[in-house]
């Protein structure tokens, strides 16, 4: 998000940002879950559901799951994914 000057927007220009480049949202803030359980996608969110952890614990997540998103992605369905 820094590299394209969203660190601190709110979630609607956020969420607004990944419609408009066809972007999913990975992030650990249930408020793009419950956003995304009310509005069908897109932008599809990858809920994190890690308690306290590092970026390099959310990296090797991601990385793991790296079948299950490409999956989700797939989907033109599914709105969230939640991994944890």
């Amino acid at each position: 998000m820094r590299d394209v000057d969203l660190a601190s927007a709110e979630d609607s220009e956020v969420w607004d940002h990944a419609v408009e480049h066809d972007l999913a949202i990975v992030s650990k803030d249930s408020d793009f879950h419950q956003r995304s359980v009310l509005a069908a996608p897109p932008p599809k969110v990858i809920w994190i559901r890690l308690g306290n952890c590092t970026t390099e614990d959310i990296a090797k997540l991601l990385r793991e799951k790296a079948t299950a998103i490409q999956l989700f992605g797939e989907d033109p369905e599914t709105a969230f994914l939640a991994l944890g």
